[in-house]
Order: structure tokens, then C-alpha cells, then sequence
């Protein structure tokens, strides 16, 4: 496949990875007294959640966008918008929301909340009509999120008595996001799990009023909460098909073998560091460290040294796998002949030393690439990090590890009941399969054929490796 069939493909799997993102709408309620309590939360995530969304590479993850502010009235703060690229027009609106007063009380109609939305989904009508023609929307219903610090169930029971006789076909969802204004629980410095969203409905009164049309959902009122829910806008709506078919080996069932197929959907845990402006600086460090050996001479003398800045020690199972990424490379004492013998003998012995702490306290260690010369951003210096992991050799695993703007909410609810005994009997190995199974993978076995073939130019077949699938796994 050339470059260019390669290009085509990826370009048409990504469109239909996102062809059905829906247009949005976010209402913001900035009512006195209650503004004044998440004023500074909701824009530090907002101007964050932008300055992403408006500079990712690839598919529109966030095709339109269009704000409204809600005090004793309503206000449009923005137009129907493309995200992308309009950073600059969305940053406005959040430094509009920043001026907001956050001092006294203002007495707001019940009715405000109901006339923003009307508002919103006509706006909605109007603008579809425009755009009709042009076809560029694929997604024909748009989804409209409340952001607010009132009491949520009050907020949901005026919304459904006020728009029972409103038409709401083009609504997709109306949600109603409730901030907590109790949350005592402080900002980690580093925490690389989002915290987990809430999503569930506060009781069952709530619950019978609230109908298929409107969801309440409460927050922590802090930053990367509200972060991490705005980031969910980023994943991938369309489920007219399931994305992913994972065929288990056959098993005997009924003295007969039979074949099961589990259909999976996939969720992006990760955003790719290569979708962001700062793809050189976010894509991992380790594969310019991995490539230094160029065909170019005096160039190992020009590389400056990467230097890594251990900040802490994690406990092994402290780390979840989910937030690895890119390429590992094994660190080793160095045999640099530059350095003397007592230096080598030295390191060699604190590096040991390091190891086996490590493997003996179960540790990982976290560190921070502090190379001179990074290149800056709008924000200062591009930071990457890593997990350093011990082995049983004299060497250590490198890893590179998300960092906050790159990591994508990841709501993962534990299941308490078992199976059904049918079920597992169906999908557990029988005794001939689970001779199979073997302690280890031995991926030199598991070719990728991705090797070129060669080619006998005296004759006219070509010289290619053997294609039995289950040669290459017997030693799986």
C-alpha cells in the first residue's frame, strides 16, 4: 500500500470514526450569589477544554459549538461556532464570564431557564436551515448542557412543567449539571486518573419526573472535574455499529464446537500526542534518545544530555496501565568511555543499588524530563513524564506516561454479580484449550509480515514467509 492509498484509508476510517458528533450548546448559570462560588472553576476548565479542543489535529471532534450566559435573563454569548481553529473568539466569551459580578443577589424568574433553551434550540432550527444545503453537519439533533450550582432537582422540575408544550424533536439530550459547592477535597498536583463523574440521579422522585429528555448529573465543584467532563464531548458518538469483533478460540459445547464472538465497542483512553501543536514535545522524548545514533557525523557530541527528575516513588500496583503510551526503552548503567574507571565502577554500583531498592519495595518511580533547551509553549516549557520500572537484570523500563491535557474521562464501573453458569461454562477453555495456555509471549514467534519480500530477479516468484497463522502461535 503507497503512501498515498495509506493517507486515503486513514483519512476515511477517521471520518467515520466522528461522522456523528453532535453540535452542542452550554448554558451557563452565573445567578448571584451562587456565580461567585464556581466562577473561577468553570472558566479555568473552560479556557482548557478550548485551548484543546480548538487545536486538535485529525477528525472534528467538536464540529459547532454556541454559549449562553443565564442571570435575571438570558444572553447568547455565541453564535453557532466551528470549534477548531476559533480558540481567539471562544476565549473572549470565557473572559466575558471572568467580568460577571460575583458580589450581591439577584432575583432570577423561574422562568429564565426555559427561555434560554427555547431560545437556543430556534437558534439551533435557524442555523441548520442555512446550512442544510451544504450538508456539512452530520448529525441532525444537538445536545444541550446546563451548568449550574442551584439545586439541580428544582432546576429539572421548572425545565419540564415550562417546555411540556415546547417543541424539542432537534433535542438530542438536555442535561442539567449541577456543581457541588461542598467539595472540601484539594487539587493533586499530579493525578492521573480524572476524577470519576456522577452521573447517577439523586433519588426516585427525581427519576420519574425527569422522563428521556432531561438528565440531572452532579459535580465536584473543582477545575479538572469540570475538565474531564468537558472532555468527554471528545469521544466518539456514533454507534450505528459496533467497532470491534473479538473472536474466541471454538469450544466444545454440546459435543459439538462452536465459535463465540464478543462485539466490542472502543473508547479512547488517550488522546495521541500527535494530534497537539506540540506533537514534537509531547511525542515522546525516548524516540530521539532511541535514535541517536545518526548517519550524520558529530552529531552524539551536539546532543545535549536528557536529563530526568525523579519526583516520586509509586507503589506497583499505583499506576494504572491505561495511561502508558508511545515507546519503552531499557535504561542501563552507562559504558561511556569518557568517563573513568572509578566513575564507571561507581554508577554502575548506585545503579544497582537504585534496582534493587526498587524491585524490593515493589516501587515505580515517576520522573519529569527536565532537558535543556525544551521548546516553550503559549504556557512556558512542554513537560514529559515518565514511570521508570525495575527488572530482575541490572536495567530499568522507561515508559512515558499521560500527561493531564491528554487523557480523555473513563467512567470503568465494577460488575458484583457473576456470571451466569451457562455463560461461563460457554466461554470457559475446556481441558484440550487450556493446554494451550503458556506463561509467557514469545512475540519473536508472532511475525506482522511486515517485512519486504524478496524478490529473485532471474525468476519469477518471490521469496516470502510462511503464512500458517498457527505456526507462528504454537509457542504462544
Amino acid at each position: 500500500m503507497n503512501s498515498r492509498k495509506k493517507a486515503s484509508y486513514s483519512q476515511k476510517t477517521w471520518s467515520l470514526a466522528f461522522s456523528k458528533q453532535p453540535p452542542r450548546i452550554l448554558i451557563v448559570d452565573v445567578t448571584l450569589p451562587f456565580w461567585r462560588h464556581i466562577c473561577s472553576n468553570v472558566c479555568e476548565a473552560l479556557a482548557n477544554f478550548f485551548s484543546l479542543a480548538c487545536s486538535l489535529a485529525g477528525p472534528c471532534r467538536l464540529p459547532l459549538l454556541s454559549m449562553y450566559m443565564v442571570h435575571n435573563q438570558h444572553e447568547c454569548l455565541l453564535p453557532f461556532l466551528q470549534v477548531k481553529g476559533n480558540f481567539p473568539r471562544l476565549h473572549s466569551c470565557v473572559t466575558e464570564l471572568r467580568l460577571m459580578p460575583k458580589e450581591g443577589c439577584i432575583r432570577q424568574t423561574p422562568e429564565v431557564f426555559k427561555h434560554a433553551i427555547e431560545d437556543s434550540v430556534l437558534q439551533y432550527k435557524q442555523y441548520m436551515c442555512h446550512v442544510s444545503a451544504g450538508g456539512s453537519i452530520n448529525s441532525c439533533s444537538v445536545e444541550i448542557t446546563l451548568l449550574t450550582s442551584q439545586p439541580g432537582k428544582q432546576i429539572v422540575k421548572q425545565l419540564k412543567e415550562g417546555l411540556q408544550d415546547t417543541d424539542l424533536v432537534s433535542l438530542r439530550k438536555l442535561q442539567v449539571v449541577h456543581l457541588s459547592n461542598t467539595s472540601t477535597h484539594p487539587l493533586m498536583d499530579m493525578n492521573w486518573s480524572p476524577p470519576i463523574l456522577s452521573g447517577e440521579v439523586e433519588d426516585t422522585d427525581v427519576s420519574s419526573i425527569l422522563g428521556s429528555e432531561i438528565e440531572l448529573q452532579t459535580l465536584e465543584n473543582d477545575e479538572q472535574t469540570l475538565e474531564s467532563f468537558f472532555k468527554a464531548w471528545l469521544h466518539d458518538n456514533n454507534s450505528d455499529r459496533e467497532h470491534l469483533h473479538l473472536l474466541l478460540p471454538p469450544a466444545l459445547q454440546d459435543g459439538r464446537h462452536s465459535s463465540t464472538c464478543l462485539k466490542c465497542d472502543i473508547q479512547e483512553r488517550l488522546l495521541s500526542p500527535s494530534l497537539l501543536q506540540e506533537a514534537t514535545d509531547f511525542t515522546l522524548r525516548t524516540e530521539r534518545i532511541g535514535n541517536i545514533y545518526q548517519s550524520n557525523k558529530g552529531y552524539l557530541l551536539r546532543q545535549s544530555v536528557t536529563q530526568l527528575r525523579i519526583i516520586k516513588a509509586v507503589k506497583l500496583e499505583g499506576v494504572c496501565e491505561s495511561v502508558f503510551f508511545g515507546l519503552p526503552v531499557v535504561i542501563r548503567p552507562t559504558n561511556c568511555w569518557q568517563l573513568d574507571w572509578e566513575e564507571l565502577e561507581l554508577n554502575q554500583q548506585n545503579f544497582h543499588a537504585l534496582a534493587y531498592i526498587m524491585k524490593m519495595q515493589d516501587w515505580l518511580l515517576l520522573a519529569r524530563c527536565d532537558t535543556q533547551g525544551m521548546v516553550q509553549s503559549w504556557n512556558g516549557p512542554v513537560y514529559t513524564y515518565y514511570i521508570l520500572q525495575p527488572s530482575t537484570s541490572l536495567t530499568l523500563l522507561m515508559k512515558p506516561i499521560a500527561v493531564r491535557e491528554l487523557i480523555l474521562p473513563c467512567h470503568l464501573p465494577v460488575v458484583d454479580q457473576d456470571p451466569p453458569e451457562h455463560i461461563l461454562s460457554k466461554i470457559q477453555p475446556n481441558r484440550q484449550n487450556q493446554n494451550r495456555v503458556k506463561a509467557t509471549v514469545a512475540p519473536l514467534q508472532s511475525a506482522g509480515k511486515s517485512f519486504r519480500p524478496v524478490v529473485n530477479v532471474n525468476s519469477s516468484y518471490n521469496l516470502i514467509a510462511s503464512s500458517d497463522d498457527d505456526d507462528l502461535f504454537n509457542g504462544l
